[in-house]
């Protein structure tokens, strides 16, 4: 795991370069071993390089690196910026003019994407949409050789990948903050824009539409003691809770399906977080048993891009998992339940009578994702700190 201001010795490699067949491709053309991972081979000469893993001070990685009060700062610079900007309609004097953010993406995006560019554009720095089809992102090119040249035109990257290693890839060999936008362990950004949407929900609401209050109280007088429960399978998002919720006291009931537990590593983080701050975390396979006094259920997509092959057998696998209002009443979760969703939803996974009814905040929850991607931009790239 990727720690933030970590400092990386130079490593020097023995590299042995194979020029037999085995790296000629079907058009006789030549593959760099270091290209396409094939760092050894035989009967041929050798060379050694140095390979200096990069450090640019601070990343975004997972919030497993930031500690409760960084977490705090985050929330309440997102806060801030939202009453600025909506309600104040303040100007933020174009800090990142000049500057240029990457926003790399192999996979599809609409919520992180349209966040990401318009706070960079606020802020007035120039958002680089680079898709999987724009560059070579992994492929015909490494990560390391990717990040070391992006990372040397840019100045920061935010990147949303497959395997988690990639972003750790990309972050190690950076020369600027690289952010992560989602992989498949964690999805840092979502998490934040959650626990500002409960901060906004449970603490002293405005006269009507026009104000805005949430600004006037701090997290920790809202967030602590808060349960939430939930629904769904043991992927990103719930990783991204079990390392963030315990540090700010807010407790977390996880019903998964057989076969569908998070990653014990992860859930290792949580329960030691959870000792410090006399956090509750519970795992059952039973969802009426994970709302029970729930202030908040939260579910998610149960077919995640990907694993569209699995759709059958998770759709079965998942029965009695949707959210709906029996369930909140069966389980015992308290009069005011609130529901959140990373979107985008899937009927299965939560009815129409709970997805549109005032209970759900879920548009809210999606609107928080600019304000809290444009705090962590501000952070890295402005601020150049999580203090």
């Amino acid at each position: 795991m990727l720690l933030n201001r970590r400092l990386f010795p130079i490593a020097k490699v023995k590299f042995i370069i194979n020029r037999t067949s085995s790296n000629i491709n079907s058009t006789n053309k030549w593959i760099s071993p270091i290209s396409n991972f094939n760092y050894l081979g035989v009967n041929s000469y050798s060379t050694s390089l140095n390979v200096k893993p990069a450090s640019s001070g601070i990343h975004y990685i997972t919030h497993a690196d930031l500690s409760s009060q960084q977490i705090y700062n985050l929330i309440v610079s997102a806060i801030q910026h939202k009453h600025n900007v909506k309600y104040l309609n303040k100007q933020s004097g174009q800090p990142l003019s000049g500057k240029t953010l990457a926003v790399m993406f192999s996979k599809r995006s609409t919520r992180t994407r349209v966040a990401t560019e318009t706070a960079v554009a606020y802020l007035g720095g120039q958002p680089m949409f680079l898709g999987s089809q724009d560059i070579q992102l992994g492929v015909n090119e490494s990560l390391l050789d990717t990040s070391v040249v992006v990372s040397s035109m840019v100045d920061g990257i935010m990147a949303r990948v497959g395997s988690h290693s990639d972003i750790e890839t990309l972050a190690k060999y950076s020369t600027v903050p690289v952010i992560n936008a989602l992989s498949d362990m964690y999805h840092p950004t979502q998490i934040l824009a959650d626990l500002m949407t409960m901060h906004e929900v449970f603490g002293p609401q405005p006269k009507d539409e026009s104000s805005y209050v949430a600004h006037l109280t701090h997290p920790k007088e809202t967030l602590p003691g808060l349960k939430v429960a939930w629904i769904g399978d043991g992927n990103n998002i719930l990783h991204s809770m079990l390392v963030t919720f315990p540090k700010l006291g807010v407790h977390l009931s996880v019903a998964t399906p057989k076969g569908y537990d998070p990653s014990k590593d992860v859930v290792k983080i949580a329960q030691d977080e959870a000792v410090k701050t006399n956090t509750e975390i519970s795992f059952t396979h039973d969802p009426k048993e994970a709302v029970k006094d729930a202030d908040v259920i939260v579910t998610d997509t149960w077919i995640s891009m990907g694993q569209e092959s699995e759709k059958a057998k998770r759709i079965k696998d998942f029965a009695g998992y949707q959210v709906t209002s029996s369930l909140a009443k069966d389980g015992g979760a308290k009069p005011n339940w609130k529901f959140l969703h990373c979107l985008p939803r899937k009927q299965e996974e939560v009815t129409d009578e709970v997805f549109y009814s005032p209970r759900s905040v879920v548009f809210q929850e999606a609107e928080n994702r600019k304000w809290t991607i444009l705090s962590v931009i501000d952070a890295l790239l402005v601020k150049k700190s999580f203090d």
